[in-house]
């Protein structure tokens, strides 16, 4: 279990640095994006930072879990908020908030199970 623990992390580290970056870089699809639910300005490089925050918990926690742990269990909480922050806003587009959710949860579960 635990080296299924250390893939999902590490995956899921690569997929929240890409996001976290494109968030603090400004780029012009992710603006457009967090726009249509009204998240705009400071809110994207808080969000961005803490995406960014979280891919090195995950990393770190490869050598001591508690913190991959910690930032699993922080990333269930952010894409529960994305999703309700797409439904709050009428946005159809709210799925891959859902799934990344959704594998926030399947990671947080392999490194409990990996204890």
């Amino acid at each position: 279990m635990t080296l299924a623990a250390h893939i999902a992390s590490v995956l899921l580290a690569a997929g929240m640095l890409a996001s976290g970056s494109l968030k603090l870089a400004r780029s012009e699809r992710i603006v457009t994006l967090m726009s249509a639910v009204g998240v705009q300005g400071p809110v994207l490089t808080v969000l961005g930072g803490l995406q960014v925050a979280a891919a090195l918990g995950l990393v770190a926690g490869l050598w001591f879990a508690p913190l991959a742990i910690a930032a699993a269990t922080g990333l269930v909480v952010y894409f529960l908020g994305a999703v309700g922050a797409h439904l709050r806003a009428h946005d159809p587009d709210w799925q891959p908030a859902g799934v990344l959710a959704g594998l926030s949860a399947v990671t947080l579960t392999l490194l409990l199970l990996a204890l």
